[in-house]
């Protein structure tokens, strides 16, 4: 090489024998255009020659090596432009240099011997073209290099699209994997608190076990012994004086009685833990009713305690209410309070006034003198069969149901019970009822539709309901029923459950959905057990009455009571006590 066209030829060499060897199209420019910068910068040494090298591989390798002699330097600016195209290796020897140029290859296109052939007949043909003519080729491959740039450009903006939407639908992914794994996340600390919760439960369940046997096998025992213990006495000793066996015999009556009492008290705890205890309104004289307490529990205060019942409040004549449930809740915090008083006094004050709805409320406390309850065992004083241990305990019986039962009873008329106490200085019952007026015994009624697929129970309900209402209209099933509701609007239904086809539940979930017919005060008769479940659905009734012992004033009073069904479950006490 000792011209420029030498220089073009061996551009054109080059391009022409990495298109006989299967090169790439761009491969073969990038080989071609730094042998181009290597030859332009070497034009001028001496001996300058370019020899071409096909090594085998694989790889298979395109190698062209140029050398010359004497002290001629390669220009940075030519080594640097051929290294970012190609593999560029340089040495320089004690006569002279040389400069190598790799290409890889893919798979020849054919024997390599027969290639290399090729391409010395290639070399040794080749002349070299003018600097026009290379001056064309160079704009041809540079068009070529523009065209296959703009290609590539396209390509990468068709792929920075596709990109893009991955991308896109890989948030769009990982946004819904994010809310769903949130969404999981919450249930699984939900069903932790649940699962919390339920360990709590067995754990009080398992306690409030623990202390039912203990207390109420000790109770249970005491009686049942006493019983056998006396007649066993009775059975040996005949010949005992009349008066000592009568007296042996009151003992057994005694614990007889104490017994059945136990009894009562476990089976009415049972009945309103399980729902299945309701209130049944009718009018209620609280006068008698403090009365009746006053008189049943004055033989239970010690010597030296003063009990002290009522008066009942000036004012309301007789209110609405469940005289058996409100006589259970005073008599058990009386005694209670009586049991653990062994100086001062015991009190029952009662009061009426306005709720927070501005309704009436009658108000009941009860106040005693005695040990009282320390502030960590208040709480747990209404949990069923704990008892606060100490010496106070000795030769006073019980099981730890009476405060449970009254906060239950309390509950389920709609009211609240809270407790006050402090060591030493006494306790103060409060219970807080909803005070409703009771009818008066001529109210009546315009219309009452009386609902019973029982011809013979409709002709018992009809002279009942005739006393408090001018018109009664009767049906034999539930469609009957809500049409002569439809057509009636009466004042009030009176309404049983078994109908058929249409059910007394359907009859009033129906009025309950309709705006105009829910505020319809309904009574539900029946004769048969209900369920807690059963229950459940009647919350929309006034009340729930047996069909034995009906009366007019009973049905009017449960037309009268108020709709609100009272919680099942314990409430925490007011201001947190």
């Amino acid at each position: 090489m000792g011209t420029v066209q030498d220089t073009f030829a061996l551009r054109r060499s080059a391009r022409a024998v990495a298109d006989l060897l299967g090169a790439d199209g761009q491969d073969a420019v990038r080989l071609a255009t730094a042998l181009s910068e290597l030859g332009r910068g070497l034009l001028g040494a001496d001996r300058l020659a370019a020899a071409f090298d096909l090594q085998p591989g694989p790889p298979a390798v395109l190698r062209v090596t140029l050398t010359w002699q004497g002290g001629h330097r390669l220009p940075e600016e030519a080594l640097e432009a051929s290294g970012r195209l190609l593999p560029t290796h340089q040495e320089h020897t004690g006569d002279g240099g040389l400069v190598r140029v790799e290409q890889r290859l893919g798979p020849v296109p054919g024997p390599v011997p027969e290639l290399a052939g090729r391409i010395r007949d290639l070399l040794a043909a080749h002349t070299g073209p003018s600097a026009l003519e290379d001056s064309r080729a160079q704009t041809r491959d540079l068009i070529a290099a523009l065209e296959h740039t703009r290609a590539q450009r396209e390509e990468l903006r068709r792929l920075n699209s596709e990109l893009e939407e991955t991308n896109r639908g890989v948030l769009a992914l990982y946004s819904e994997l994010s809310e769903e794994l949130e969404e999981t996340n919450r249930g699984v600390v939900a069903l932790y608190a649940e699962l919390d919760e339920k360990s709590r439960q067995l754990r009080e369940a398992s306690e409030a076990k623990s202390r039912f046997w203990a207390n109420v096998s000790h109770e249970l025992r005491t009686p049942v012994n006493a019983v056998v213990g006396l007649a066993e006495l009775l059975r040996a000793d005949a010949d005992a004086p009349a008066e000592e066996r009568a007296h042996q015999l009151s003992l057994i009556a005694d614990s007889g009685r104490t017994l059945l009492a136990l009894v009562d008290e476990l089976l009415d705890v049972a009945k309103a833990e399980s729902g299945t205890l309701d209130p049944q309104w009718a009018p209620l004289d609280l006068r008698a009713v403090l009365a009746h307490l006053d008189g049943t529990l004055r033989g239970l205060a010690r010597p030296g305690v003063a009990l002290r019942i009522g008066p009942a409040p000036a004012g309301p004549g007789a209110l609405l209410g469940d005289e058996t449930m409100l006589v259970r809740i005073l008599r058990n915090l009386l005694s209670n309070a009586l049991k653990f008083t062994e100086r001062g006094s015991v009190e029952l004050a009662t009061r009426v006034e306005d709720g927070p709805d501005g309704g009436p409320v009658l108000v009941l406390t009860v106040t005693d003198t005695g040990i009282g309850i320390p502030a960590d065992q208040q709480e747990r004083v209404f949990e069923e069969f704990y008892q606060v241990r100490g010496p106070h305990q000795r030769g006073r019986r019980g099981t730890g149901l009476g405060l449970p039962y009254a906060r239950r009873l309390t509950e389920i008329l709609g009211g609240t019970l809270r407790l006050d106490s402090e060591p030493g200085r006494g306790t103060a019952i409060t219970v807080r009822l909803p005070a409703h007026p009771a009818p008066p015994a001529d109210t009546r009624w315009a219309v009452l539709v009386a609902v019973d697929d029982d011809p013979v129970f409709r002709g018992v309900l009809r002279p009942l309901l005739d006393e408090i209402a001018d018109r009664v209209v009767e049906a034999h099933d539930g469609a009957a029923a809500l049409a002569a509701v439809r057509d009636a609007r009466p004042d009030g239904i009176v309404l049983d459950l078994h109908l058929g086809e249409v059910d007394g539940y359907q009859v009033l979930a129906d009025l309950r959905a309709d705006p105009g017919l829910r505020q319809i005060p309904v009574v539900i008769l029946t004769s048969a057990s209900l369920t807690a479940a059963d229950r459940a659905r009647l919350a929309h009734a006034r009340a729930v009455l047996p069909k034995s012992g009906l009366s007019a004033a009973r049905i009017a009073a449960a037309l009268s009571a108020p709709r609100a069904a009272a919680p099942r479950r314990p409430l925490p006490p007011e201001d947190g006590s």
